[in-house]
């Protein structure tokens, strides 16, 4: 092996790279493939390359590996092989790639506006990216960042920050810095996204959903227990609404107490966007859980335009023209809608029926009718062989809790306890079966209604903006799996509030990514980028001496096949070298 240079010039500027070569045989030829890009080397680096090679060509040295300098003495010196390693293997790619997006959206510069330079040892921006760029790429605790998750990414050579500036105190603090900026956040997001991808927000789609505590929480006045889309009734919970633009492109999010109920918040969230980001002619899409009439109302008084989804009960007033088959128009291969205009002709209904909703809906009803069958058949067998009087009272609870649980088939029987003094507990429980029932549960399975006061768009339109609605339920799916937005492990309300900042800052980041790879031709799961990506690994190729001297060089790994195609695509470079001296000036904090 030797050491070979190329010349590039950049900027009028001669610049000298180096490179360590070996000899292979192929046949009768000889080729020479590159073992390592070292890149620049100075005056010293130079001379312990040179002793390097003169050893490895056995003191031939090859002609015109370095030019004559006057700062180089002439010296040779044997490398030990047996000691040649690669050290301080680090994570690359994906953190290099979290950067990249992190700078895309201009947050380094919007954090180093906002957060002024105090006499913090770290800049409390760095932090902020640290965070940020750590959620996106391998979500996990706070705590864990600092103990060991950033020392082990390259984000260290990356930033500029040392690892044993990462500690527990400056990641939570960081937090408490952050949290005060989140509208101009915002609104710089909804900026910088507007002009990277050419969104209008002339469409807002609102939804809320929950994420659960590990723990008490008895700090956090917000954390209680409420309905929970997690599945985790027995856990406090807060609420988080969120309104994203068309692709899911995120605006803006607030956090409400665990119990609050969906529809109390749209008039609260509609006049908290209007005051941030002006009330401008947007287009309001929400589903049924924020029907009501109250808000219908209020979205009327503003002179605001919607598109909601209808309640059930509405659904039910419209079921004589889902039985009539006229006016169905096809819009897609298994959806068919039609026009309903209320009277007054401010509204205008949308009735839909889907073919796989449907079926969807059937297979729901059938299970739950067959636990609530077997459920009242086992409460009718334990009534029947009472071995002694029963409590009516305590069967009635018995039948309340038996109904809820299957609330979706819980109108197609009547249940009722009448007294039988023949019955050995006294009771007797009286089954009816509603026949009407399952003729409406064949009418208006697959069937949804919506209502809006826009006149002017096709029901083709309103579908399809009302169907958007499932970006927003992509970004909440999103935050969760993928940037572990839940559970929560703060106990404060404000660093709850940091916490979810964090995963919103996270989520803006992985949206541009989704957005990026899939107009690189690369389809739309970040994940799969990240994941390929984290592979590509930054060390130190370590050439020592015999007489106890170092050629150390901080290399990137050159990336495997499918990885440069995917940088490639994307339009990065990786750099070939990495900075050995990253240290912060050290200061008070």
């Amino acid at each position: 092996m030797y050491l070979r240079h190329k010349r590039v010039r950049k900027n009028g500027k001669l610049h000298t790279y180096w490179l360590l070569v070996r000899s292979v045989r192929t046949g009768r030829r000889v080729r020479q493939e590159i073992v390592a890009q070292l890149g620049k080397l100075d005056a010293k680096g130079r001379a312990r390359a040179e002793a390097f090679v003169e050893h490895l060509t056995g003191g031939r040295c090859h002609p015109n590996l370095f030019e004559p300098s006057d700062l180089e003495r002439d010296e040779v010196a044997e490398i030990d092989l047996k000691k040649i390693a690669l050290e301080r293997s680090r994570r690359f790619g994906d953190v290099f790639l979290g950067l990249a997006l992190w700078r895309a959206l201009e947050l380094d510069q919007l954090f180093e506006r906002v957060l002024e330079r105090g006499r913090e040892e770290v800049p409390w921006s760095a932090i902020a990216a640290i965070h940020t760029i750590l959620r996106l790429c391998e979500p996990s605790s706070d705590l864990l960042i600092a103990d060991s998750l950033y020392r082990k990414t390259a984000l260290e050579d990356l930033l500029g920050v040392a690892a044993d500036k990462v500690n527990e105190q400056r990641v939570y603090r960081a937090l408490d810095a952050i949290l005060p900026h989140k509208e101009a956040v915002e609104k710089h997001l909804r900026d910088r996204l507007g002009t990277l991808f050419h969104l209008d927000y002339d469409i807002l789609l609102y939804d809320v959903t929950s994420t659960y505590f590990e723990g008490l929480a008895e700090g956090n006045p917000q954390a209680k227990r409420g309905y929970s889309r997690d599945h985790r009734p027995d856990c406090k919970q807060v609420c988080v609404a969120l309104v994203v633009a068309r692709g899911g492109a995120p605006l803006a999010y607030e956090v409400f107490d665990g119990n609050r109920v969906d529809v109390t918040t749209v008039k609260e969230i509609v006049t908290a966007m209007e005051k941030r980001f002006g009330a401008a002619k947007r287009v309001w899409v929400m589903d049924r859980g924020m029907a009501s009439e109250a808000n219908v109302e209020f979205l009327r008084e503003g002179q605001r335009r919607y598109l909601i989804g209808a309640s059930k009960s509405d659904l039910r007033r419209h079921e004589a023209k889902i039985a009539d088959e006229r006016d169905w128009t096809r819009i897609r291969e298994d959806v068919e809608v039609k026009l309903c205009p209320a009277e007054g002709g401010e509204e205008t209904y949308v009735l839909c029926r889907s073919a796989q909703r449907r079926d969807k809906d059937l297979a729901i009803l059938d299970r739950f009718e067959k636990q609530l069958e077997a459920r009242i058949a086992s409460l009718s067998h334990r009534i029947e062989h009472a071995k002694r009087p029963l409590d009516r009272s305590t069967i009635d609870r018995q039948i309340g809790r038996m109904l809820a649980k299957n609330s979706r088939a819980a109108a197609k029987y009547e249940l009722r306890l009448e007294e039988d003094p023949a019955a050995p507990g006294g009771l007797r429980l009286v089954v009816i079966e509603r026949p009407e029932w399952k003729t409406r549960r064949n009418l208006t399975a697959g069937c949804y209604l919506l209502r809006t006061n826009i006149t002017e768009w096709s029901h083709d339109e309103l579908w399809r903006t009302y169907i958007q609605l499932t970006d927003a339920e992509n970004a909440f799916r999103a935050q969760k799996s993928q940037l572990s937005i839940r559970p929560v492990w703060h106990q404060r309300e404000d660093r709850t509030k940091a916490h979810i900042f964090v995963c919103f800052l996270a989520y803006a980041m992985w949206k541009t990514l989704e957005l990026w790879q899939a107009r690189a031709g690369l389809g739309n799961s970040p994940r799969m980028i990240l994941d390929e990506l984290r592979e590509i690994q930054s060390a130190d190729v370590v050439l020592p001496t015999t007489d106890g001297r170092q050629v150390r060089v901080r290399c990137v790994v050159k990336p495997e096949p499918a990885q440069a195609l995917l940088l490639e695509r994307l339009g990065l470079k990786l750099p070939r070298r990495l900075r050995l001296d990253t240290a912060i000036p050290s200061a008070q904090m």
